[in-house]
């Protein structure tokens, strides 16, 4: 049964008369009756009494009338609504973001101008780990995830919006080596003591990934699972971390940083949506192509 042969249906209904329900309709008169007689063949019972000048409904054609008729609002409705979220005028786009975005990614920047620009179309936002993350956008339960580059699920699709080199931070009276000290090597950092996240949040990857790479190990004394705890760390001279530029730059009056001279350490940060198959670069949903067209205007 197709939504084509109800509208037919009705307007032979309101009509009464093949003929000028054709032209209502816009078809040929043999089309229209050809679409009544699959939809009775189909319900298997007779909708009309056809005469010579009038064509009224069966006692099944009554009931199936008013059900037709239902159907049909429902489907306008549900056409008028669509049209209002394509053209951003009603619905609702969901973000999920890790906890250390905002030195990269002026967030509340990008949301305040999709909202600027849509006003009538919801935004909301949440945070969490990346797993998570992944699980929700997968799940359809938000739209678009920002995370690291690596954290990224492989059933799902991503572009980099954000890059910052990896640098070494320390607190002002960190022993191992001075503020005046441009860079350290990575033999120098493995016979530190470090904090860290916990593996598989932040940093953590692409840290061990590193030191993995030149063959080195080291000490990482305290884990941790928010940026907030691991900088407090630092200031009060626990350990050194690995962590973005841009993060150390912003607490410069309590932390020193050096550079690594023989290792390109970058953190990349990425958004995340599900498409048509993994590492696609479709988006079907026009909110989230809007978000991202915002992000890209800002990188």
């Amino acid at each position: 049964m197709e939504l084509r042969q109800m509208r037919h249906f009705i307007a032979v209904a309101e009509h009464e008369n093949f003929t000028r329900a054709a032209q209502s309709m816009h078809i040929v008169q043999s089309a229209l009756s050809t679409s009544i007689k699959q939809l009775e063949e189909e319900l298997g019972t007779p909708l009309f009494i056809r005469s010579t000048r009038q064509v009224r409904l069966t006692m099944a054609g009554k009931v199936f009338l008013d059900y037709a008729r239902t159907i049909g609002a429902f489907v306008e409705k549900a056409s008028q609504e669509v049209a209002a979220i394509v053209a951003l005028k009603t619905g609702t786009l969901s973000i999920g973001t890790v906890q250390s975005v905002p030195p990269f990614i002026d967030l509340p920047q990008l949301l305040e101008t999709f909202i600027r620009r849509f006003p009538d179309f919801d935004v909301k936002l949440c945070q969490g780990s990346s797993a998570k993350l992944n699980a929700k956008v997968h799940d359809q339960q938000i739209d678009l995830a920002i995370m690291p580059v690596e954290e990224v699920s492989d059933r799902l699709s991503s572009r980099i919006i954000a890059c910052d080199e990896i640098v070494v931070a320390f607190a002002a009276d960190y022993a191992g080596f001075t503020a005046m000290q441009p860079d350290v090597t990575m033999a120098h950092l493995a016979q530190q003591s470090f904090i860290d996240f916990e593996a598989g949040q932040g940093t953590r990857k692409v840290n061990d990934n590193s030191f993995a790479l030149q063959g080195l190990s080291r000490k990482v004394t305290f884990e941790v699972s928010d940026l907030e705890t691991l900088l407090s760390l630092v200031e009060r001279n626990m350990g050194i971390a690995l962590l973005p530029e841009q993060v150390v730059k912003a607490r410069s009056t309590t932390l020193h940083y050096c550079r690594i001279s023989d290792v390109d350490m970058c953190w990349e940060l990425a958004v995340a949506w599900l498409s048509d198959r993994p590492g696609s670069m479709n988006v079907y949903d026009r909110p989230v192509q809007e978000f991202m067209d915002i992000l890209g205007s800002s990188d």
